[in-house]
């Protein structure tokens, strides 16, 4: 879908997404966007960098995918940039090599930060670094863990079928995030509690994007510039959310005597509550599993596609903030657990689910450490997770409550 029906045949740069879903898909952009994307990002850098020489290390998986090379055509001209897509062993030698005097950003999904942060070999404290993140959500804990290694940790909001920087974390939002998570009765006024999470909030440029929300809670986003050659009119894409003007914050925040969050506020822009996917998939290192591509495999297998009742998907994050995901499958009232190897299970699903999805075969392979690979756990009927569940009518692939479930 282009403007007269035709695709530029010059200046035309392809990204692809990660096909989590399915088939993977082409998305173009023209000389103008790329530009755009480029003076957005310069400014937010230069927004949040010190007065010393920025060397910016892009961390994010390189290649088709939109981010990691988008990043990297877009800073060249401000900063010195690497990028070493997400090999730890490259980062810690370019810091090495490079030495203090640079103020460093470094790009990357929250759990490979995590990775990072916990590498022995280096201390992250005599290094002045500003860790972004994006590809998936950050709970606050994760980031009071990653600010004892990094100076500030700020997240960036985007999607390749759209733009990879439509919003930022700011300091107002990360302030009003946090005093959500102890101000009951500010959570139940600004949020949708049902949801059972605590959203990421950004703020957005409304002359550049215009965002609303549909009867489901999803987000329909239109790109309000003209030149783009591929349009983007109220495209759903299937994320929860809402958005919030900052004057209805205020009064909101006068209510409740916490106007104080607004100090240092430098922005009049939108709110955006984002609760995460709509289609219940999960991140795992960036990629969305989503429970349709494990249904499938599943069925491929042919002694557990006969012995199993139920399953879930849960991303879980451990006491220490290690994140992970585990498939818990629930077997049927007459099958044994005995019967299956949970480790050559594990290794069966996630090789066919590294062929379905691109984006989980790269961070299964490349940038995921081996204690956090994800796991399938076996249980009989009626056990474990499932034990005195209610059934449903439909099932629940995806749970949100297993924390400190095991990884």
């Amino acid at each position: 879908r282009c403007y007269d029906g035709e695709l530029p045949t010059r200046g035309v740069v392809v990204d692809e997404s990660s096909g989590s879903s399915g088939q993977p898909t082409s998305w173009v952009r023209g000389p103008y966007e790329r530009e755009m994307v480029r003076k957005i990002l310069q400014v937010v850098f230069a927004a949040t960098t010190s007065d010393k020489p920025v060397f910016v290390i892009n961390a994010f998986a390189l290649g088709a995918w939109a981010t990691g090379m988008n990043v990297s055509a877009s800073l060249t001209e401000i900063c010195i940039i690497k990028s070493t897509g997400p090999d730890i062993d490259k980062i810690i030698h370019t810091l090495q090599e490079f030495g203090p005097k640079y103020s460093y950003v470094l790009l990357g999904y929250p759990p490979f930060l995590k990775n990072i942060a916990d590498d022995e070999r280096i201390d992250l404290k005599e290094y002045e670094i500003i860790a972004g993140y994006g590809g998936e959500g950050m709970s606050e804990g994760m980031r009071r863990y990653l600010l004892k290694s990094f100076n500030r940790v700020t997240g960036s909001y985007g999607a390749s079928d759209l733009e990879i920087n439509i919003a930022i974390e700011t300091d107002l939002s990360i302030k009003l995030r946090q005093a959500l998570e102890t101000h009951e009765q500010l959570r139940n006024e600004l949020i949708k509690t049902e949801y059972g999470v605590l959203p990421m909030i950004f703020q957005y440029n409304p002359y550049d994007y215009v965002i609303e929300t549909n009867d489901s809670g999803e987000l329909l986003v239109t790109l309000a510039r003209k030149e783009n050659i591929n349009p983007r009119l109220r495209y759903n894409i299937h994320d929860r959310g809402h958005v919030l003007r900052l004057r209805d914050l205020k009064k909101i925040l006068k209510k409740h005597n916490l106007t104080n969050l607004l100090d240092g506020a430098k922005l009049d822009l939108p709110l955006l509550f984002h609760y995460g996917r709509s289609d219940m998939s999960i991140d795992y290192y960036g990629a969305n599993v989503t429970p349709d591509s494990i249904r499938q495999i599943i069925y491929s297998i042919e002694d557990l596609a006969a012995s199993f009742n139920t399953f879930n998907l849960a991303s879980v994050e451990d006491k220490s903030h290690n994140k992970s995901m585990v498939i818990n499958i629930e077997l049927s009232q007459n099958a044994k657990k005995t019967t299956f190897d949970e480790k050559a299970l594990s290794s069966e699903v996630f090789t066919k689910l590294g062929e379905l999805n691109k984006d989980f075969y790269n961070a299964y392979n490349n940038t995921a450490p081996v204690e956090s690979h994800p796991k399938v756990h076996v249980y009989e009927f009626g056990s474990g997770p499932f034990e005195g569940g209610s059934r449903k009518l439909k099932n629940e692939y995806v749970k949100t409550d297993l924390k400190y479930d095991k990884l």
